[in-house]
């Protein structure tokens, strides 16, 4: 391709983590402007899943104060808070992968702290 037609087209898309994983925990990446149908879902996604966190939490919040609450319940809300921690250090992830200046990295498969870039 001549560099005149690459210059046509625009710089190069950026890579997005989707606020998903596939079966096999593969992380999913969009190649995108930022601007598509996609893009626009991912980040509803994002939000949703943000909001299920806060509300997740403002329940657990009721049930650790409940002394009434059995060891299923507690287990349950364990393992719903995990999963929704995850969600939310892949949307940071994802979110710190586009914010130019930040480097990604540290955490178990690539999610993990954001840490500034030189």
């Amino acid at each position: 391709m001549s560099e005149s037609k690459r210059e046509e087209e625009g710089p190069p898309s950026e890579l997005r983590l989707l606020p998903r994983t596939q079966d096999s925990e593969k992380r999913c990446l969009l190649s995108s402007d930022g601007d598509g149908y996609v893009s626009r879902f991912a980040d509803d996604m994002e939000a949703a899943q943000l909001d299920m966190g806060t509300t997740l939490l403002d329940r657990a919040g009721a049930l650790l104060g409940d002394a009434d609450a059995s060891a299923g319940e507690l287990r349950y809300l364990a393992n719903r808070l995990v999963e929704s921690l995850g969600d939310a250090l892949r949307v940071a992830d994802s979110r710190g992968r586009r914010v130019p200046g930040l480097g990604v990295g540290g955490g178990e498969g690539g999610v993990g702290r954001v840490v500034a870039a030189e």
